[in-house]
């Protein structure tokens, strides 16, 4: 029999699976032939999120000259680097342009079909549009995929989820939420992929809570202003009547950080420095195991610390006190308390130090006197905020996303680190395009955007919903609309999606943070003894080797590219011994 392998999930996830399973066949499997059963009911390569049937007003939050699928000697494999052109390269566009999703979706078809194409002669790929309900079988035979619609059952020697976002069952506090607003005739949209949620029922010129600052938000403030028909010039908005008054509000009371404007130039920081491969082994080989705020933070901050001060440093000297080489010596001897004192002697200008805390929560303690007074200050924190990120005098900004970056690849081996991290990560470097932030400012101006402050707080009372923020002592804005703009986590144990909700009862383990547990070398999903399953292998936000995206900036490394390689040899070679062994 042709030995099969079933990836569930045809989107970027699963066709950078394929292209490294195209790019590693040569060596690793060659001759034996194979079935690949891609099964989804999205689109090949576009997937759910990024399928070409949704409204053109939806941006990408990167440059286009940012986004690739292949790889790059950057990528630390064990695999052959096969580069390809980026979205701005293959699409003719300019570099800085932030592309439409319906773009990139005919970016990741395309990627796709080279993929597909790039594969052995006698590898048969095929497509199933529809769901995968659950995976069946002993761990050393067989596995049965049962897919919708179907009574029998795909037959697979091996079986890689690569699901990407998930949908999921209420919480408790949504499901309260859910059944105070049937009771009372409310709206309440809950935690969703925006461009899927119905937004009718959010009528003209009525005020709507929105809680989440984030991309999720930016999507829904598109939806229901140009969406709805209204329009810009220049730097004011033109209602068209349709639109809701948005009341928006989160943890942070701000909107994310803006993309960055300028490009890089110049020495690069190097790194990793003080949170490299050495301090990652040394966590793991901890018998008590690790704290991320206690053993993994000060780590990072050190890091991100050392990425800004060495740019600022090497490129602006004349806003520094001492040479870099004396600064250098003292700041990797030095604990947190010794390293705070030496950038207050050394860096004058407070707007030159690096605050992460600040830069976190920008609202602690911040009080406003009215609703007003607050619209004022929020609007003209963002336009600082645009102001410093498209300025490369700040270019020590760009260090620190960098910085990030290398954080984010270093942290994939320690596994979930929980939810604080990739949250702070996002909001500082996975932002929204500076374009929908001077929108943002627009739609204030004219009404139809309002701020409400940090920690904003929803209560169900009175047949309406309340919101209110310490940031305007005594202020309430009630409606009758609710929308929780953020996706729904990816837990294990509250996902919608049957064939995880089959695995978890069948034994595959989660983490406190109720991700999905599997082996950090190679994806293989791991029981509750900490076995890996032979045959089943899962990627993407959901499990526990979770990274920032399936596409990647070129040139840093792609942490998702050096999984779907490490995946692909695995299941190759896994395949192979498994065709030799039929064969004897």
């Amino acid at each position: 029999m042709t030995p099969t392998l079933v990836i569930v999930g045809a989107g970027p996830r699963g066709t950078g699976l394929i292209e490294r399973i195209a790019a590693n066949a040569p060596e690793l499997y060659a001759g034996s032939g194979l079935d690949i059963h891609l099964v989804d009911p999205h689109p090949p390569g576009a997937g759910r999120i990024w399928r070409e049937a949704q409204s053109p007003l939806l941006w990408m939050n990167s440059h286009a000259e940012d986004v690739t699928m292949f790889t790059d000697e950057t990528v630390v494999m064990d695999g052959p680097v096969r580069p390809g052109p980026t979205l701005h390269e293959w699409a003719a566009v300019d570099g800085r342009t932030f592309a439409d999703r319906q773009l990139q979706g005919a970016y990741l078809n395309w990627v796709h079909e080279q993929a597909v194409a790039a594969l052995p002669p006698d590898v048969t790929v095929h497509h199933h549009p529809c769901r995968a309900l659950r995976v069946s079988g002993p761990r050393e035979g067989r596995q049965q995929v049962w897919l919708e619609g179907r009574p029998r059952p795909l037959l697979a020697d091996l079986v890689v989820l690569a699901l990407g976002h998930l949908d999921a069952e209420l919480d408790q506090e949504q499901r309260e939420l859910a059944t105070y607003a049937h009771a009372h005739d409310l709206v309440h949209l809950p935690p969703d992929f925006t461009a899927d949620s119905d937004l009718s029922s959010l009528a003209p010129g009525e005020p709507v809570l929105v809680r989440g600052f984030g991309l999720a938000f930016v999507d829904l403030m598109v939806l229901l202003t140009e969406g709805r028909g209204g329009r810009y010039d220049g730097d004011t908005y033109l209602p068209s009547g349709r639109e809701p008054v948005l009341h928006v509000g989160s943890r942070r009371g701000v909107p994310y950080h803006s993309k960055i404007g300028y490009d890089w130039t110049g020495e690069r920081p190097p790194l990793p420095r003080f949170f490299g491969p050495a301090e990652v082994d040394a966590l793991l080989a901890r018998p008590e195991g690790f704290d991320f705020r206690r053993d993994v933070w000060p780590s990072i901050e050190k890091e991100l610390g050392f990425a800004h001060y060495h740019r600022l440093f090497t490129v602006h000297p004349e806003r520094t006190a001492i040479a870099w080489s004396d600064f250098e010596e003292k700041y990797a001897a030095g604990e947190a308390a010794e390293r705070e004192a030496l950038v207050a002697s050394a860096v004058p200008d407070p707007a030159d130090r690096l605050d992460l805390a600040a830069l976190d929560r920008p609202l602690d303690g911040v009080r406003y006197a009215s609703h007003e007074e607050f619209q004022e200050g929020l609007r003209a924190y963002v336009e600082s905020d645009l102001s410093r990120r498209h300025d490369p005098g700040n270019s020590p900004d760009l260090a620190v996303f960098l910085g990030l970056l290398s954080v984010y690849g270093q942290l994939i081996r320690l596994g979930d680190v929980g939810a604080w991290w990739h949250g702070f990560f996002s909001y500082l470097a996975s932002g929204p395009p500076g374009p929908r932030l001077r929108q943002l400012l627009a739609l204030s101006r004219a009404g139809v955007v309002r701020f409400v402050g940090a920690d904003m707080a929803v209560v169900a009372e009175d047949g309406v919903f309340r919101a209110s923020s310490a940031t305007v002592p005594g202020e309430t804005v009630e409606a009758r609309a609710l929308v929780e703009a953020r996706l729904p986590e990816p837990t294990v144990g509250r996902a919608l999606d049957p064939l995880l909700r089959e695995l978890h009862a069948d034994g595959a383990v989660e983490t406190p943070e109720g991700l999905l547990r599997v082996d950090r070398s190679d994806g293989r999903i791991l029981d509750g003894a900490g076995r890996p399953h032979p045959r089943r292998f899962a990627l993407g936000p959901y499990t526990d080797v979770r990274t920032p995206g399936a596409f990647t900036r070129p040139r840093t490394g792609g942490p998702a590219f050096r999984q779907n390689d490490a995946t692909a040899r695995a299941a190759l070679t896994f395949l192979r011994d498994l065709a030799y062994r039929a064969a004897a």
